[in-house]
């Protein structure tokens, strides 16, 4: 084999290596009950779906328990319904009232419970979709849903681990990441008021004379220059 056929060669051996691991890592990990979508910001409401996916092939999940943090509490709580489900909302005394639309909380949400009838479970090779509409949003980093996942032969699938960094969880519970409110843009009122005092925005040579100075010194120097030699260049005698 020639030496360029070697080099070829291991280049087809590193890009088939290369084409495996990509495959490797894109295999989907196992499915887990998940909410939707993955964040949402403090202070507002949010529409969240959580998905539950039926894992075994042999039995159908007719029960489906969400608990809501106590320590990231949400002043309202509101369930859409779910065809052939029935819901119910369990809710807790606060230690610490809050605040919503000047009203004062002192107790919320705690836990919500999906049951199926016998015709509504979430069948093998199934999923099952389950809305609620929830806020204002707390400010928090992040809200941790532990979720119990019952099946239709006595089996209990707690989704329930938090995340950690570096780790991946056999059963992690689902995670609503919370994104600070984005800041406010100047009104155009305040912009007017800016203008009517006169103040000017700062620019980006902060003002000074500089970058314009040294393009007219420059030039004058390239022309001295110039003037220069062209006293010094030789002319023709005359006749």
């Amino acid at each position: 084999m020639t030496i360029g056929a070697r080099a070829r060669w291991r280049a087809a051996v590193v890009t088939v290596a290369a084409a495996a691991m990509i495959g490797l890592s894109a295999v989907p990990a196992a499915a887990h009950v998940t909410v939707n979508p993955k964040e949402a910001t403090v202070g507002g409401y949010a529409r969240l779906t959580f998905r539950v996916p039926n894992e075994k092939d042999n039995a159908s999940t007719v029960k489906v328990e969400v608990a809501l943090p106590e320590d990231a509490p949400f002043a309202s709580v509101s369930i859409k319904p779910t065809p052939g489900w029935t819901v119910v909302v369990e809710k807790r005394k606060l230690a610490t009232p809050i605040k919503n639309h000047d009203t004062e909380i002192t107790e919320a949400a705690s836990k919500i419970t999906w049951t199926a009838d016998a015709a509504s479970a979430v069948k093998p090779g199934q999923f099952q979709e389950f809305d609620v509409s929830a806020g204002p949003v707390p400010e928090v980093s992040q809200v941790v849903f532990k979720a119990l996942q019952t099946y239709s032969d006595g089996d209990v699938v707690r989704w329930i681990d938090e995340p950690k960094p570096g780790e991946e969880a056999e059963h992690p519970a689902p995670v609503l990441k919370v994104v600070p409110k984005p800041a406010a843009a100047a009104s155009p009122a305040a912009v007017a008021g800016n203008s009517a005092s006169g103040a000017t925005p700062a620019s980006s040579d902060d003002g000074n004379g500089w970058p314009l100075g040294l393009s007219i010194a420059a030039l004058v120097v390239a022309l001295a220059a110039l003037g220069l030699a062209l006293r010094g260049k030789p002319t023709a005698a005359q006749p």
